[in-house]
């Protein structure tokens, strides 16, 4: 992976805070031409620096009213258990995000659902039927008051 110089840097700023942004448009907000941002744009995605360009949806469109932020423990805590929690996060449409932690839990999972019938139904089917969760704990989210996507650069 090559080292981001000011000019990437100047390049994912902008990225960050408008994607639709165009090679142009870009060029003469940094100062290059428009096809040496494309070419630095590839070579961004290419290395995985720019993960992904997605567009965030609405919560409410999708009929989504309930995030639910949810700690979790598991029995057993070897490769295999941890791997296999993984693997069926990874197939749960309602887990938005999933993150295996260290401290007391050993994940802290995000998940959306339409209502609290939808919520109750996923934690029983993901949850309290998987032997291998000990415990898990559910904080309702009242309000968002701040989320983010971009990093500083």
């Amino acid at each position: 992976m090559q080292a981001l110089d000011e000019y990437d840097k100047m390049l994912l700023r902008q990225l960050q805070q408008n994607n639709k942004i165009t090679a142009d448009e870009l060029a003469s907000v940094v100062n290059l031409s428009a096809s040496a941002v494309q070419r630095r744009l590839k070579r961004l995605r290419d290395e995985k620096i720019i993960e992904a360009d997605v567009a965030i949806i609405s919560p409410v469109v999708a009929g989504i009213s309930i995030t639910c932020i949810v700690e979790l423990i598991l029995l057993e805590g070897n490769s295999k258990a941890i791997d296999g929690f993984k693997a069926k996060m990874q197939q749960c449409t309602e887990v938005m995000q999933c993150y295996y932690v260290t401290g007391t839990y050993d994940f802290v999972l995000i998940v959306n659902t339409t209502d609290m019938k939808h919520y109750e139904e996923f934690s029983k089917k993901w949850l309290m039927d998987n032997p291998n969760v000990k415990h898990f704990y559910t904080h309702v989210v009242m309000d968002k008051v701040k989320v983010g996507y971009s990093v500083t650069i």
